[in-house]
């Protein structure tokens, strides 16, 4: 069956990116993607997970427990961009922070040449019925978005959320879907500078896990 090496260059090889890709994507350096498929360094089992999540095979598999290779079979063909997927937004937009990355999402080719993307787990209720509790967004990185968008919003340092924007001369109002629980909230144009009210991108797709 091989070495837990040699699967990881094989699965390397068959989506047909580098050494330096792969590194990009897991958050490590290329140098050490070689160490691992040349077996004189082992993955810990966070990287192994995501190595998993990422070319969509099993633990077993990889570890070399079980010689089937069990997939869950992609919706999507061709060549797609993956993107990471967060817990949590604090404090700006953590990708280099591992321990938040969750997973990955794909995005078109023509959709990543517009920007700069990550996509977010949500955690309230404020968009049903349209963005559902647990559900992935993906976010293009902007500090701007026009009326009526759906943003991701980080007001005072706490956790970002969804929300739609509404412009006014005099400052902005988060608008929830879920008016019934949420009402809007309007901040001043000197509570935006003063708390502060931060859009961090522009939500542009919804992902739901049935």
């Amino acid at each position: 069956m091989g070495t837990l090496g040699s699967r990881i260059k094989e699965l390397r090889l068959e989506r047909k990116i580098t050494g330096d890709e792969l590194g990009k994507i897991l958050g490590i350096s290329k140098s050490t993607i070689s160490l691992y498929e040349h077996n004189k360094s082992t993955p810990d089992d966070a990287i192994k997970k995501r190595i998993c999540s990422y070319f969509n095979v099993s633990f077993d598999w990889l570890m070399g427990l079980t010689p089937v290779r069990t997939t869950i079979p992609l919706k999507r063909t061709g060549k797609w961009v993956p993107v990471p997927v967060l817990e949590h937004v604090i404090a700006g937009i953590p990708l280099k922070t591992i321990a938040e990355i969750l997973d990955y999402e794909e995005i078109t080719p023509e959709l990543a040449a517009t920007g700069d993307f990550f996509a977010l787990k949500i955690h309230d209720h404020s968009m049903e019925p349209r963005i559902l509790n647990g559900d992935i967004v993906i976010v293009r990185r902007q500090d701007n978005v026009d009326n009526d968008d759906i943003a991701i919003v980080l007001v005072n340092g706490n956790e970002a959320t969804a929300k739609r924007v509404k412009k006014q001369e005099d400052g902005i109002t988060l608008i929830a879907t879920n008016t019934s629980v949420y009402e809007p909230h309007f901040y001043s144009n000197k509570e935006i500078q003063s708390l502060p009210v931060k859009i961090l991108g522009k939500v542009v797709e919804l992902r739901r896990k049935l």
